[in-house]
């Protein structure tokens, strides 16, 4: 079953699906942020030259969420790069399109963009997520480094 979804700029009023689409992405130990921390953020983003967070609407409800962020490079002759965070299906709709219908639109608009890449990561636990991302074209690559940060790495 493949439902018909549109994809928007999402809206602060958009936050608490957001927020509620993010808690499946959580590891054990983390929790979702308080809509009053989520709206601050939501400000600050606002003042990024590209960074948006999106969403999926079926009959009127927010059924799926990612976040794009589009950064111009010194690098390949200046063009710019993007990277596709937090995306998140309701459970329910894994499978019918919705995945499929968000990363169309976050790839049309890097192609509108003129960007040379985009990538994403998806944490090793989440096979499903990645055979979907295969199935759309991506393509494992590289390594992926994390750390955590402290607040003062490096001591004086």
């Amino acid at each position: 079953m493949n439902i018909s979804v549109f994809c928007r700029e999402a809206t602060k009023d958009d936050l608490p699906a957001v927020l509620s689409l993010h808690e499946q992405l959580l590891l054990d130990e983390d929790k979702v942020l308080s809509l009053l921390d989520a709206e601050q953020i939501f400000e600050r983003i606002g003042h990024y030259p590209y960074y948006k967070i999106f969403v999926a609407v079926q009959e009127g409800i927010v059924v799926g969420t990612f976040a794009l962020l589009v950064m111009d490079n010194l690098g390949h002759m200046g063009a710019p790069s993007a990277i596709i965070e937090d995306v998140a299906v309701k459970p329910n709709l894994q499978g019918h399109g919705v995945g499929k219908a968000m990363m169309s639109y976050a790839l049309k608009i890097c192609s509108e963009k003129g960007c040379y890449k985009a990538v994403l990561s998806s944490n090793l636990k989440r096979e499903r997520a990645h055979t979907f991302y295969e199935s759309l074209g991506f393509e494992r690559h590289g390594y992926s480094f994390l750390v955590s940060v402290p607040p003062d790495p490096w001591p004086k």
